[in-house]
């Protein structure tokens, strides 16, 4: 049986390599990188930099079934690389599976978000994901995933990675005490996508816990479980009233055995060192 062609884009990133690592014992799994130089010797990889080459050549010569985007980086250079992977969709049989974020709600304070709910961005991080998100939108829905992902934890997390360092160094840890978010996992996040590709999915999926909590309490929790610390809290008060930024599922929701909370985040997904 012919195993599905995919091609991760900014396979070379946390998540992206972490999706890479999810899927390349079960499917033909290609990567893009751009400067990390690990990845020459292997011929799974290609060099892609969105600044200067064109994603146009890349899928043509890979020839994808489905193509995951996790691409970072230059906005103008993110909007050109999708205007040519939409310019390739409409030609070929080929899925794009796109990794967006709950900051496409982050004009909507008052409450969480869920997969149909009209975009709207302050940010200019969501603006991007937004106008990406509105290009795909515009293709035919078998041919496109829209993913939306709140703050990705892990024991590999920049996040995370960060937490411990300020903590060794006794330094300020900032927390917002009145935002409320979901949260995510690399593992749980890429298997998650792992259940999409292989039930080809479609449309829009919010891939995030089904629950909500305080950012700060999440941020204590979670160094608790690092280990027997003291930390300096840095609190952030961006408003007096409660403010959401979370995706949740509700029309898309996956099987059970998918679905988590934010305690199992820190309970099972977050190892002590």
């Amino acid at each position: 049986m012919k195993k599905n062609k995919i091609l991760i884009l900014g396979a070379s990133g946390f998540i992206g390599n972490a999706i890479y690592k999810e899927l390349c014992n079960y499917f033909d799994t290609y990567g893009t990188y751009c400067s990390n130089t690990a990845f020459t010797a292997n011929s799974q990889f290609f060099k892609y930099d969105l600044n200067e080459d064109d994603i146009y050549r890349v899928v043509e010569r890979i020839r994808p079934d489905v193509i995951i985007s996790s691409l970072r980086g230059n906005f103008s250079g993110q909007i050109q690389a999708h205007i040519h992977l939409m310019e390739y969709l409409a030609k070929n049989k080929c899925r794009l599976y796109f990794l967006s974020s709950a900051n496409v709600f982050d004009a909507y304070s008052k409450y969480p978000s869920y997969e149909f709910d009209k975009t709207l961005s302050e940010s200019i991080y969501g603006k991007l994901k937004i106008r990406i998100e509105n290009m795909m939108l515009r293709m035919p829905e078998e041919k496109i995933g829209i993913l939306r992902v709140p703050m990705v934890f892990g024991n590999a997390s920049p996040r995370l990675k960060e937490i411990k360092t300020l903590l060794d160094a006794n330094e300020p840890i900032e927390v917002f005490p009145n935002l409320i978010i979901n949260v995510t996992t690399d593992d749980r996040l890429t298997q998650q996508i792992h259940y999409l590709i292989n039930r080809n999915k479609k449309g829009i999926y919010h891939l995030g816990s089904t629950d909500l909590v305080h950012h700060e309490d999440f941020i204590k929790e979670v160094i608790k479980r690092i280990g027997n610390y003291h930390p300096v809290l840095k609190k952030v008060f961006t408003t007096n009233d409660d403010r959401y930024l979370a995706a949740l599922p509700k029309s898309n929701t996956l099987p059970k055995n998918l679905r988590f909370s934010y305690q199992e985040v820190i309970d099972h997904h977050l190892s002590v060192e």
